[in-house]
């Protein structure tokens, strides 16, 4: 009966997170014709992070990467997406996403729960090298988006290149090789007039 029981909330638990399809992001899509949605991202990063390990700064457990940038962003089921560039909804992003942990990882059997809170705990606090890699992949692409699609959230906010700089900075704990190539997209992006100098 337990093991019914346990398979019944896995499986509630898979229903529930299809919500993460319906959570538009703040980021468009490389042609420009949408906004992303947070599954959509979540998949996107867990592929590139698998095509980009060879450039991780160190040795890491790609498993353990891309099971965290699966489960990274479940939390906006409950909390919603922040853009990184509104400084007073990050303000409040942490313990909002720390709430919706709690909610979102309790509807699980406990050990998985355990399990994958732990994985989310770990992801936030970049602390090991299999965070700190998965952070570099989950930052990068929205740069990556902006730099395709022309800027678009960058042109609305009237982002500079200093504020992309500064929020782009931590990619370089995970991965040197990515930061390089940010900086280059930064400037590139200057030069062609879809981002403020500044």
């Amino acid at each position: 009966m337990a093991e019914t029981s346990s398979t019944t909330k896995l499986i509630d638990f898979i229903s529930y997170v299809d919500q993460l399809k319906s959570v538009i992001r703040k980021n468009g899509l490389h042609d420009g014709s949408r906004s992303e949605n947070t599954a959509e991202h979540s998949w996107h990063a867990a592929l590139s992070a698998l095509l980009l390990v060879p450039y991780a700064n160190e040795s890491v457990d790609i498993n353990k990467v891309t099971r965290m940038l699966l489960i990274h962003d479940l939390v906006e089921i409950e909390a919603g997406d922040t853009s990184v560039y509104d400084k007073d909804g990050v303000a409040l992003q942490e313990q909002a996403e720390k709430h919706a942990a709690e909610i979102v990882f309790n509807k699980l059997p406990e050990d998985i729960a355990n399990d994958l809170r732990q994985l989310w705990d770990e992801f936030e606090t970049r602390q090991t090298p299999e965070a700190k890699f998965a952070k570099a992949i989950d930052r990068f692409l929205p740069l990556l988006s902006h730099y395709k699609n022309d800027g678009i959230s960058w042109q609305s906010l009237d982002i500079t290149a200093n504020e992309v700089l500064d929020i782009c900075s931590l990619i370089g704990d995970g991965s040197e090789v990515l930061w390089q190539q940010v900086q280059e997209m930064i400037d590139e992006c200057v030069d062609k007039g879809i981002l403020r100098a500044g």
